[in-house]
């Protein structure tokens, strides 16, 4: 038997190489087949910054998963028009399918909620929800003027009770965004327009029965039996759905977000304001204090993010440039830990909102480590000045006290004594002989009062 030729061992080589790069392929292939999926979202309180900052992770990680599409369980009376939005301005330029989903039954869709619904290529509601109400409102609380009065007829331009220019402005603003995401996605776009002028609102049946929504289900699995094979309008044009037997996965608001989401609560957003504005004003009419500026500046900017008139990384990174000023400052100006609290404060609130930013991103640990040290100087300072507190004075008169003096000459009352190497006047009110080691009681002007030690 003769051995394999140089070619044969080379074509036996090639062939299986090729078998194995077919194997590899086949069998990313099936894992890709097999890991598709529908990523779950949800949404729950008010609409702010942080909801949208949740909502743009999101659909980052579905395009790293290859997610089929991407499901938002939404529950909310409503929030800030801006971040309304943008995140409608997300959903239609995605490159995903996005499901706007009420859920729980009980959950509702309004004002914000109701706009997001429209802006989504599927509007689904859980059974006992609701949305509408999407009049836009001040943030204290008072309302546009719709299109009719109390009695029912319709208002004139320039009426007083037809509300400012502004809020016409506002409320025509609304009006016609809501019909162009209605036209969209051939939605009732009348309906719409009703509940932005006059905060109509319709139950789950209502809505599909009026073509607001195109879904009512159960839960995730009947909403993703529904819409399969569904042709939704993309960005790039008409899409099919294929969501048939998808595995669902979760995507839940992690801590940061949920930290996120109070301090963006309406509530707390204003009460931040006004601390922030009433702590500059405190610190200005008592320049000195620190306390209530360091609680002022950084409570402003907290406050400047939830109205998302900062952006979070603009936020983030003024908060961490305030912080390190004030760390800085406790070292050059120690306050006894106000400045340097303050700092450690700011730096790590500015710090978590830079965490998961896309070209900002801070690991916890590195942001943990920073706030430790900088916990352990300002202690170590603390402690440092305490304790020189309670030391004796090496300098001016009350160094003098209890000092050791050497008189210059015999005296019964008054003399001379030599003091750290200097001739004083010194009263005495026992016989002194020269020489002696007396020590100084008390200074009055240039005179020592001694007795012997």
């Amino acid at each position: 038997m003769q051995p394999l030729s140089h070619k044969s061992h080379w074509l036996w080589l090639l062939l299986v190489g090729l078998l194995m790069a077919v194997v590899s392929l086949t069998w990313q292939a099936m894992a890709q087949t097999s890991s598709s999926n529908a990523l779950v979202l949800s949404i729950e309180g008010a609409i702010g910054p942080a909801t949208k900052d949740y909502f743009e992770r999101g659909l980052n990680n579905a395009r790293e998963q290859d997610s089929e599409v991407v499901i938002v369980e939404i529950d909310t009376p409503g929030g800030l028009v801006d971040t309304t939005r943008d995140m409608i301005r997300e959903m239609l330029n995605s490159d995903l399918p996005v499901v706007m989903y009420v859920f729980p039954s009980g959950a509702r869709a309004a004002s914000a909620g109701t706009y997001l619904l429209y802006g989504s290529h599927v509007a689904a509601m859980a059974p006992s929800t609701h949305l509408g109400s999407a009049t836009p409102v001040q943030m204290g609380g008072g309302g546009l003027t719709g299109g009719a009065d109390e009695e029912g007829e319709g208002v004139e331009d320039g009426d007083e009770d037809g509300g400012s220019a502004m809020e016409r402005k506002v409320l025509e603003d609304a009006v016609s965004f809501i019909r162009s995401l209605a036209e969209r996605h051939d939605r009732n776009a009348d309906w719409a327009e009703e509940a932005v002028r006059d905060a109509v609102n319709l139950t789950a049946n209502e809505a599909l029965e009026r073509n607001v929504i195109d879904v009512v289900a159960r839960d995730i699995d009947d909403l993703l039996a529904q819409i399969d094979g569904m042709t939704v309008v993309m960005e790039q044009g008409d899409y099919t759905l294929s969501t048939a037997d998808l595995a669902i996965e979760r995507y839940d608001p992690d801590w940061r977000t949920q930290l996120l989401s109070l301090i963006t609560n309406p509530n707390i957003a204003y009460f931040l304001m006004i601390i922030g504005f009433y702590g500059l004003i405190f610190e200005l009419a008592s320049p000195g204090s620190l306390f209530p500026g360091t609680i002022g500046v950084i409570c402003l900017l907290l406050a400047l993010f939830a109205f998302q008139v900062l952006p979070i990384n603009y936020a983030g990174l003024a908060l961490i440039v305030v912080g390190l000023a004030l760390m800085v400052g406790e070292a050059l100006m120690p306050s006894f830990g106000v400045l340097g609290a303050g700092g450690i404060i700011a730096f790590v609130l500015g710090s978590v909102m830079l965490m998961d930013a896309e070209y900002l991103a801070i690991s916890l640990p590195l942001i943990g480590g920073v706030a430790l040290v900088s916990g352990g100087l300002m202690l170590w300072t603390l402690i440092r000045f305490t304790t020189l507190r309670r030391r004796p004075a090496h300098t001016g008169v009350e160094q003098l006290i209890g000092a050791s003096a050497i008189a210059l000459d015999d005296f019964d009352t008054t003399g001379h004594v030599r003091l750290h190497g200097e001739r004083w006047s010194a009263v005495s009110d026992t016989p002194v002989k020269r020489g002696d080691e007396l020590e100084v009681v008390r200074l009055e002007g240039l005179t020592l009062y001694v007795t012997p030690r």
